[in-house]
């Protein structure tokens, strides 16, 4: 019984030491040569091509190498920092800048044509895989991610669950009403984008 219970501790030892090498080379592997993989802040796949978050930072753009984007859809109205552009330019993605304003007010609206702008390169299958962001990637990526939601024929509860979990406590009226009144019409002649 003895020589039975030792060789179970060595072969439980053996397989342990083989789990911790699996797990180092699995860090190692999906580190690789670019470093660690951070997702920015509110990351999501939105669509097979599209994804969304709050702004990237030099600690996210191994992470987004990993996405192969071929664009981005900026929706904030300060110009995009140089390191993005950088990123952006040794990538050969494309920036598309959509200055939103953002206000807190309750009556103030993020502007529907910028909205409709941004969709239109969504829509777009050339411009995937893409990333949509904002600051937070809460309210004007939520605004826009609405607007794709309800074009997809999402029902509105959904699009509403769908933006809340993203705003949380910063849930804000306005962009839900943006969302709820706007008008899916004028997009008919994309029904054939990937998206739709």
């Amino acid at each position: 019984m003895g020589n039975h219970g030792s060789a179970a501790v060595e072969l439980e030892l053996k397989l342990r030491s083989e789990e911790d090498e699996s797990r180092s080379s699995r860090v190692i592997a999906r580190e690789g040569r670019l470093g660690p993989f951070v997702p920015p802040f509110n990351f999501a796949t939105v669509d097979r091509g599209v994804f969304r978050s709050g702004f990237p930072d030099a600690a996210n753009f191994s992470f987004l190498d990993t996405l192969q984007l071929r664009s981005v859809v900026y929706l904030c109205p300060e110009p995009y920092p140089e390191a993005n552009k950088a990123f952006l330019e040794s990538n050969r993605i494309r920036l598309f800048h959509f200055g939103m304003e953002c206000s807190k007010e309750p009556f103030d609206n993020i502007p529907e044509d910028k909205v409709r702008e941004a969709l239109e390169v969504v829509l777009d299958a050339r411009n995937h895989p893409l990333l949509i962001h904002c600051n937070r990637g809460k309210h004007r990526t939520g605004c826009v991610v609405g607007c794709l939601r309800k074009l997809q024929r999402w029902c509105l509860s959904s699009v509403f669950d769908e933006y809340q979990q993203f705003a949380a406590a910063k849930a804000r009226v306005s962009d839900q009403r943006l969302i709820e009144l706007f008008d899916t019409s004028s997009f008919k002649h994309l029904s054939h984008c990937i998206c739709i």
